[in-house]
């Protein structure tokens, strides 16, 4: 854990804060504020201390623009959306020119190769706009991009106000002796969540596996999983923990079974049935009903829960199961941790607007993840 550093800014600075607004889209407009409002207790602390606030930032590939995420800022703030090349000697004129108490923001940091390549010429590009660097990007931070790693080192850097609170909250996780532990593991790429079982195979108490994931589970035991999506090659790693008493899988799941020929994968009829009873062209698109009861009694019976991904095929509007499961957490009594965007969507959809001190959301996926397997992440060893 990186030490918790006040921010020294002369008026005036120029001060790069790395945020991430990698946020959903839909008919060009942000559906889920969440990450862009993350980020301003960091820029209201800038601009208290008399700084220019600049903002780098991505949203998908190269080939994204940030023109949403500027409309929403532009809501808050004065705001400048800078879609000047970086590489052009007059960017810098165009913001010597922008009035102060303003926000800029650049687009999309990806359209330049750079980015993640990590490369040093660029990273040296991207500092000399700025006087000082702040991360408050803890959802990129396992990242080795130039803006994340590279940029820190040529400038005075910091954590900014999300990237500490992210860290608080993540480290007691990784500290606590709360007993029982239970951690709810779901969503897919498994590939990715291999660390954090096998390291919480052995601090939880229970852990309960649902989500994509669970089709690789299910197969590894032995039971058929029609035409569900399985990433192949990980039967070795997954067969020592099915021996894990620790280990839960849901009893009974949601299939779409197809009604004719004509059905596709995210149509047909839903049946609930136990895992032995899967048939060739079933999909697994959630939890089961008698499940979310069990992993409730779970739930109820905590003090710590960690959560990271839905339970089911939440895209495509299987939602039951992680609901559930969120309508459990909040009802419970143990201090919990919830990761991911699905996730963390259904929780704060249950609470509506409440506010619940022994629920930390955290604004990342794959960064909360690799967090809690090594302690730290390589945007946060960049701080120094």
């Amino acid at each position: 854990m990186i030490p918790v550093q006040k921010m020294t800014i002369e008026k005036s600075a120029s001060v790069l804060i790395r945020v991430d607004y990698n946020v959903p889209l839909k008919n060009g407009k942000v559906v889920d504020v969440r990450r862009i409002e993350s980020s301003f207790k960091t820029i209201d602390a800038v601009l208290k201390k008399g700084g220019v606030p600049i903002l780098i930032a991505h949203l998908g590939d190269a080939t994204e623009t940030l023109h949403p995420v500027a409309n929403i800022l532009s809501k808050h703030y004065n705001t400048v959306f800078i879609t000047n090349d970086l590489t052009d000697t007059r960017t810098h004129e165009i913001i010597s020119t922008v009035p102060s108490n303003t926000v800029i923001l650049f687009e999309n940091i990806r359209r330049y190769e750079g980015e993640e390549k990590n490369d040093k010429a660029f990273a040296r590009l991207l500092s000399s706009y700025g006087d000082v660097y702040v991360n408050d990007a803890f959802s990129v931070s396992h990242r080795k991009h130039a803006s994340i790693v590279e940029l820190p080192k040529l400038l005075p850097s910091y954590a900014g106000v999300q990237l500490q609170t992210e860290i608080k909250s993540l480290s007691a996780v990784v500290d606590s002796q709360k007993s029982p532990f239970l951690f709810i593991l779901g969503g897919a790429k498994f590939s990715t969540k291999i660390p954090l079982l096998k390291k919480y195979a052995l601090k939880a108490d229970s852990i309960v596996i649902g989500g994509a994931i669970l089709n690789n589970f299910y197969k590894a035991a032995g039971f058929p999983v029609g035409d569900s999506v399985v990433e192949e090659g990980y039967d070795k790693e997954i067969k020592p923990l099915l021996k894990n008493p620790k280990l839960l899988l849901p009893v009974d799941v949601v299939v779409l079974r197809p009604s004719n020929a004509f059905a596709t994968k995210s149509k047909g009829k839903k049946v609930v049935l136990t895992p032995d009873e899967i048939q060739d062209g079933d999909v697994i698109t959630d939890i089961g009903p008698q499940s979310a009861g069990l992993i409730n009694e779970k739930i109820q019976k905590a003090k710590l829960v960690v959560w990271n991904g839905p339970m089911g095929w939440y895209e495509k509007g299987f939602t039951n199961g992680t609901v559930t499961l969120a309508q459990s957490i909040a009802q419970s009594k143990a201090a919990t941790i919830i990761g991911g965007g699905d996730t963390g969507a259904a929780i704060e959809s249950v609470l509506d607007g409440a506010t619940n001190k022994k629920i930390f959301v955290s604004t990342g996926g794959g960064a909360t993840l690799d967090y809690l397997a090594n302690g730290t992440l390589p945007g946060i060893k960049a701080l120094g």
